[in-house]
């Protein structure tokens, strides 16, 4: 199914706006970006996740199973308004408890309300990882540990063919992850090279540019921003961290592009 690659690959290319019929819906045009934009919400307000789409989010990320989660039929219902203005969004389930109670068709239960992958705790039980599931995608948290052997260790996940990609939780502190050094990127890198899956991180609201490369330089695919409870703070977050995702894939194609040296007059 592959459909957390599609966002990914999507992400970095120019998407046109798409009409769908007179009284239907257009699908809003897309600038390329340097990675994936998910937005995570803990909680659900009705009509949320459609305005999450409108202001340029690349996926949805839900959670469910601990206590006041909501229900997956209330997922559902947010998922279907949602893919009425983008109907190739990419929606994703984050468990965060009851893992012991996942089999396999609970997973199709999860995958018929819509849902194309879920993340999963490092400590979750391995049978979810041999678990047959080729219309649902799986996704783990791996955590940073200081430790030289680490990356060897943790290089053994490749090994699953099962898994779509990874989350990184490293832990970065957003006041000083602009002035990463490159010895600290060194460690985080080696860790991720170590994983030959796509990765996601999670984000603050207020990424700036420098935050931005900072980031790539671990090697990342997509970014991860937690919904705020008012609505119009969300969409404006998205917004912002659009814009610099943009400037920063821009300033990236520009720098990579060969300069065409002027022909030599006689």
């Amino acid at each position: 199914m592959a459909k957390l690659q599609d966002m990914f690959t999507q992400a970095r290319r120019e998407q046109g706006g798409s009409g769908m019929g007179f009284l239907g819906r257009n699908k809003p045009a897309s600038k390329a970006h340097a990675a994936a934009l998910v937005v995570a919400f803990p909680q659900i307000t009705a009509g949320a996740a459609e305005a999450a789409i409108k202001a340029g989010a690349d996926g949805l990320l839900f959670r469910w199973g601990g206590k006041g989660s909501p229900s997956l039929e209330t997922i559902k219902e947010e998922i279907d308004s949602a893919k009425t203005i983008n109907d190739q969004v990419v929606t994703g389930l984050e468990i965060v408890a009851g893992w012991d109670k996942l089999d396999r068709d609970s997973l199709t239960h999860i995958k018929d309300q819509g849902i194309q992958y879920i993340i999963v705790p490092f400590n979750a039980p391995a049978r979810l990882l041999a678990l047959e599931t080729k219309e649902i995608e799986k996704v783990i948290v791996v955590p940073m540990r200081q430790d030289d052997f680490y990356p060897l260790y943790i290089r053994n996940l490749s090994t699953f063919d099962d898994l779509a990609g990874i989350v990184l939780d490293f832990g970065l502190n957003p006041a000083t992850l602009g002035a990463l050094t490159i010895e600290e990127a060194l460690k985080y890198r080696a860790v991720r090279e170590a994983i030959r899956f796509p990765a996601f991180i999670h984000v603050m609201s207020n990424l700036k540019e420098e935050e931005a490369y900072a980031l790539l330089t671990i090697g990342i695919q997509a970014v991860v921003l937690t919904a705020s409870e008012a609505e119009e703070t969300t969409q404006a977050q998205i917004k912002g961290l659009r814009e610099v995702l943009e400037k920063v894939h821009q300033e990236d194609k520009d720098k990579d592009t060969p300069s065409v040296p002027s022909p030599t007059r006689k």
